[in-house]
């Protein structure tokens, strides 16, 4: 755990979030600033800065960020379809240096 990781934080139970689901190798909860009816954070509970900084032994951590999506999909009708984003490094946008997908669905995203 990084001390000044707030997904850190939230992995631990030291900071409340609403959870959606949970494994083994990841936590879902819900995007404090929604941009769509259903966005969810599936955050590995291993800290790792973004996808580019996984390594050979994360191999099961990140296929656990794509098995929970699938999980996330088959739980609400609205979710069948949805759209992973994965911000990696300050200029792609990441805000919180841990790495996370959004999962978001509810919402028509191809107009």
């Amino acid at each position: 755990m990084e001390k000044d990781c707030i997904f850190c934080k939230i992995v631990a139970g030291h900071l409340p979030a609403h959870v959606v689901a949970e494994s083994q190798d990841v936590l879902v909860i819900k995007d404090i600033h929604p941009r769509a009816p259903i966005h969810y954070l599936i955050i590995p509970r291993k800290h790792v800065v973004h996808l580019g900084h996984l390594a050979a032994e994360d191999q099961d951590v990140a296929a656990s960020l794509l098995m929970m999506a699938q999980r996330l999909s088959q739980q609400d009708e609205r979710a069948r379809e949805f759209r992973l984003v994965s911000n990696n490094g300050a200029t792609a946008g990441q805000e919180v240096f841990h790495t996370h997908l959004h999962f978001l669905a509810g919402k028509d995203f191809s107009l």
